[in-house]
């Protein structure tokens, strides 16, 4: 402690000259110094002031003319300004810019701010220690396109909220997420307790079901929850910013013969590529019991027998002998979430800050951009090939704006370059659809706008215990009305088999946490 002593009169030391700048100031913040202490005093108090979702980036403004007078309170610095000067210092067609930005009233003598800058056509970044007028400066735009963005909209300024050591805190928090550890696995359930209001209750052992599968039938539901590992925390993002309290999907269907396969979307291949796939029911559920190490939990649902005595079986095998290879539906899996302006973001996200994401990605890997993103965003526009940028500009051509663009639903028959995309729920609902199950409304229903949450909320399933199969939460002390096979953790999956299919079904949900409210209709 000595020595944290020595160094803290040290940093105290060394700012007295800027004691006119920080008048009538704190010498620090303790959550500012939290990190100089040992780990096992400063970590546990640092995991409660800051989480994975302070990595988010928060819009502050676009800065152009210094008439503007975009103002904004910083993490450190609470007066902040910032304007945009034009100019052709480097000699060149469109020229370039001074990004002009000036932070005073710091909160510490020790804290900083960190900002992300971006158009459509860059991103960079830069951090402010001291209070005064700092400048960025762009030596020249990338064109005509990226110098008329500027002029006419600015430079978008993004606030990492959390400040430098918060930032570092929150990478923390991430990291495990994605560990195929058991210190991941507990990350992802203390994310999903934290940020969604999820529970996790042990179940009696033992934590697998002696299934048979007679007792299965074509067009039962799988839902896998998945909590630990790269795919377990790409789940526990998407059910955080959709409501689904399962983060993939399957469905299980039975040939002439009898045998029972299941049709999947997002099976990985010999080559480790993500496509549409069936498969025996023997070895699917041998991988997910023996070599799955995302820790799967899977919940069966049963269909309603009026609904199986309406599922037409040959149109339904048609439709997934037609997909299968195919690859999984990167295309429009994020907009499958994203149906209002504002109603869809869990804050600090907005619009704003997917296009600041979309930018990152779309310059380090273009091709992952191209496949996730700008083929769905052309398909919105009614254009071919345009990258982001030119979606960006296309959309301001057009008198629209960028948020009003991602809420444009899905279409089901849209084909894309690799073919019809469906992700692992928009697989199952497209063959229920093919099946007959959204009749007479079908061709009014975009099953691709659905996320897992809409799709076990239908009330296409079974709501008569005593027709569940006796081996259904065998030896579980809570009786659910769908049958847990695999999990220590009781899967809950609130608003199951509760809806009626209605016309334009999930064109216009919103889904903040934790509550996740939805409206009649939307």
């Amino acid at each position: 402690m000595a020595n944290i002593a020595c160094l803290l009169l040290l940093l105290s030391v060394s700012v007295t000259g800027l004691h006119q700048v920080w008048a009538m100031k704190s010498a620090f913040k303790p959550r500012d110094v939290l990190p100089l202490l040992p780990r096992q005093v400063s970590w546990p108090i640092l995991n409660r002031l800051h989480s994975a979702v302070d990595l988010l980036p928060v819009f502050v403004g676009a800065a152009s003319s210094p008439d503007d007078n975009l103002q904004w309170k910083g993490a450190c610095f609470y007066e902040n300004k910032a304007w945009m000067v034009l100019h052709n210092k480097s000699g060149t067609e469109f020229g370039g810019g001074t990004l002009h930005i000036k932070v005073s009233n710091a909160h510490s003598w020790t804290c900083m701010d960190l900002y992300i800058f971006a158009t459509p056509y860059r991103v960079t970044w830069d951090y402010y220690f001291l209070a005064r007028e700092h400048t960025l400066e762009i030596n020249a735009w990338e064109g005509k396109a990226e110098y008329e963005y500027v002029k006419n909209h600015g430079l978008s300024i993004f606030l990492l909220q959390a400040g430098m050591l918060g930032t570092l805190q929150a990478l923390w928090e991430v990291f495990p997420l994605f560990t195929n550890t058991g210190w991941g696995e507990n990350s992802n359930i203390k994310f999903l307790e934290k940020h969604m209001g999820a529970s996790f209750e042990v179940r009696p052992q033992p934590w697998v079901t002696n299934v048979s599968a007679d007792d299965i039938h074509s067009g039962d539901f799988l839902a896998v929850s998945k909590i630990r590992g790269r795919w377990g925390a790409f789940e526990t993002l998407e059910k955080w910013v959709s409501g689904a309290y399962a983060g993939h999907t399957a469905v299980c269907l039975r040939d002439s013969d009898g045998n029972l396969w299941v049709g999947e979307s997002g099976h990985e291949n010999e080559k480790g590529e993500d496509v549409i796939a069936l498969i025996p029911w023997e070895e699917w559920w041998d991988f997910e019991l023996n070599k799955d190490d995302s820790n799967p939990h899977i919940a069966l649902l049963p269909m309603h027998p009026d609904l199986r005595a309406r599922f037409n079986e040959t149109a339904a095998w048609e439709y997934a002998l037609s997909m299968a290879g195919k690859p999984y539906g990167y295309h429009n899996m994020i907009f499958s979430w994203i149906d209002t302006l504002n109603g869809n973001y869990p804050p600090p996200l907005d619009a704003n800050v997917v296009a600041c994401v979309m930018t990152i990605w779309s310059q380090i890997q273009p091709e992952y951009a191209a496949n996730m993103w700008n083929e769905a965003l052309n398909k919105r526009l009614g254009t071919k090939g345009l990258d982001l940028p030119e979606v960006l500009v296309e959309v301001e051509k057009r008198g629209s704006s960028f948020d009003e663009l991602l809420t444009i639903p899905e279409q089901d028959d849209w084909v894309y370059s690799d073919g019809k995309s469906t992700s692992c729920i928009a697989f199952i609902l497209e063959m229920y659809k093919e099946a007959g199950l959204f009749d007479p409304i079908a061709s009014s229903v975009q099953v691709t706008e659905f996320t897992i949450k809409d799709a076990y909320i239908l009330n296409f399933f079974e709501n008569n215990s005593s027709r569940l199969p006796k081996w259904c939460n065998d030896g579980d002390t809570v009786k659910l009305p769908y049958c847990q096979i695999k999990g220590k953790y009781r899967m809950e999956l609130p608003g199951y088999n509760t809806m009626q299919p209605y016309a334009h079904m999930n064109e216009r949900c919103p889904s903040l946490p934790t509550k996740y409210f939805r409206p009649k209709n939307c």
